[in-house]
């Protein structure tokens, strides 16, 4: 179904008539709760300062929905980071400098963008948790800043320089060890009122710095070539049979042969459109299904490396490591990186 963001309000008014709590919060932090007609979850909201923005989503939805949403003229410049679940966006209005007008968001990957004056509609699916951390800052946030010498993508760096017509939606790719490492000092925050919002403020403009850091350093895009309504189908289903099957994928040959697209399509597509190669993903899969076992599971590191599809359970905590910047029995017990 189709959802409007008044329709969103309409929805959470009636359940708060029918005696659903859904709103709580500080003078700095708001806490909203899904309705129970819509999903399980909450959106947390939190005010640092000069109009910096902290948002952290952590839903399931009841049914898949389309959310539309008209963006404003002062759309805020946008980092967000997708640790769990995907949604597919579609766009209506002034191209964009650097996507199509239908692209996907993924899980263990993180974006920037900046997006005003945008109709946007984001199909979010019922299967999956959907957990994400979105940080906002007006474009002039940035301006008292000196930006000589300072190596930025164009698009970035004409938006930052004041020219707020800029419209972009970058995807980053991986998130890094070291990106990894500040999500989770910001999803445990040890402190409480001002100094914790000193805390998160610092943290996000890390985060933000990261993401600058990274797209400067990017090698510019290649023209992307338009996809078909049929290979852009094709290449959903390709990210469904990976979804399936993470502990046992089958190979590039076998993948092209299901979806009846050749290989190189299927990579150069794959890329195109989710950010990243199609065993990529799948990594990415088989890394955010292991957090789930060694949170929610009995399994020993060695039993969970086998069920994501790993023989040896060394090559799991290595890997393991290399992504959430944690070892496998660290993050087990619950001594994730502070």
């Amino acid at each position: 179904m189709v959802l409007l963001l008044q329709d969103l309000e309409e929805l959470a008014a009636i359940a708060q008539q029918n005696g659903e709590t859904l709103r709580r919060g500080t003078n700095f932090e708001l806490e909203a709760r899904l309705p129970r007609s819509v999903g399980e979850g909450n959106v947390r909201r939190i005010s640092l300062r000069n109009g910096l923005k902290l948002q952290i989503l952590n839903s399931k939805l009841r049914h898949p929905i389309k959310l539309e949403r008209q963006h404003e003229g002062n759309f805020p410049l946008t980092a967000k980071f997708y640790l769990s679940g995907s949604s597919r966006i579609r766009t209506k209005g002034p191209a964009l400098t650097n996507a199509k007008a239908d692209y996907a968001e993924m899980s263990g990957c993180h974006y920037v963008y900046h997006l005003p004056e945008i109709t946007e509609t984001e199909d979010w699916s019922s299967d999956q948790w959907n957990h994400a951390v979105m940080i906002y800052a007006q474009a002039d946030y940035f301006q008292t800043l000196s930006q000589s010498e300072t190596p930025l993508a164009p698009a970035l760096k004409r938006l930052l320089e004041g020219d707020t017509s800029q419209r972009f939606h970058q995807a980053l790719g991986p998130i890094s060890p070291a990106i990894s490492q500040v999500l989770q000092q910001i999803l445990k925050a040890p402190y409480q009122g001002m100094v914790q919002q000193l805390y998160l403020e610092s943290k996000a403009l890390e985060l933000f710095a990261l993401q600058f850091a990274q797209w400067s350093e990017m090698r510019p895009s290649e023209s992307m070539r338009c996809l078909s309504k049929y290979e852009s189908e094709r290449l959903q289903m390709a990210k469904t049979i990976l979804t399936r099957n993470i502990s046992k994928p089958p190979t590039l040959s076998e993948l092209a042969q299901q979806v009846e697209l050749n290989e190189y399509r299927l990579k150069q597509g794959f890329q195109q459109v989710f950010g990243i190669t199609p065993f990529g993903y799948v990594h990415h899969c088989r890394m955010q299904y292991a957090q789930h076992l060694l949170r929610n599971s009995n399994l020993t590191i060695a039993g969970v490396a086998a069920r994501i599809g790993y023989r040896n359970p060394e090559a799991f905590s290595t890997a393991f490591r290399r992504k959430f910047a944690v070892s496998p029995k660290a993050y087990q017990l619950g001594k994730t990186v502070n």
